[in-house]
């Protein structure tokens, strides 16, 4: 991916259908990239090109222990995501909150 701010870089993943199913097999535990690979129908080198990605933006991280790589979810990419998340989610909250109170006053005038 291109050189990009973090959370470009993991929303810019998340935003591939084929990554987010690979994420969802991984929220059950670490998995090899053969059974990362077994439900999709593309080549192992396109696998690997998606695992890179998600790898390069911090959400999955892997290990190679003899002709196994396994991979497994990174929280703190995951974290970062979620953080800007609910830093929207508040700014959201606290502007709901404001137009509720000027209506409250609107109702009440």
């Amino acid at each position: 991916m291109p050189d990009r701010n973090p959370i470009d870089r993991v929303f810019a993943a998340l935003a591939e259908a084929t990554r987010r199913a690979m994420l969802e097999q991984l929220s059950a535990g670490p998995r090899s990239v053969s059974s990362l690979a077994e439900p999709f129908d593309m080549t192992l080198a396109a696998v690997m090109q998606h695992i890179r990605v998600l790898e390069g933006c911090g959400l999955v991280q892997t290990e190679k222990v003899g002709r196994v790589r396994t991979c497994r979810i990174n929280d703190e990419g995951l974290s970062l995501a979620q953080q800007w998340l609910n830093d929207r989610r508040a700014a959201w909250d606290r502007r709901l909150d404001r137009l509720g109170e000027v209506l409250s006053q609107i109702g009440h005038a």
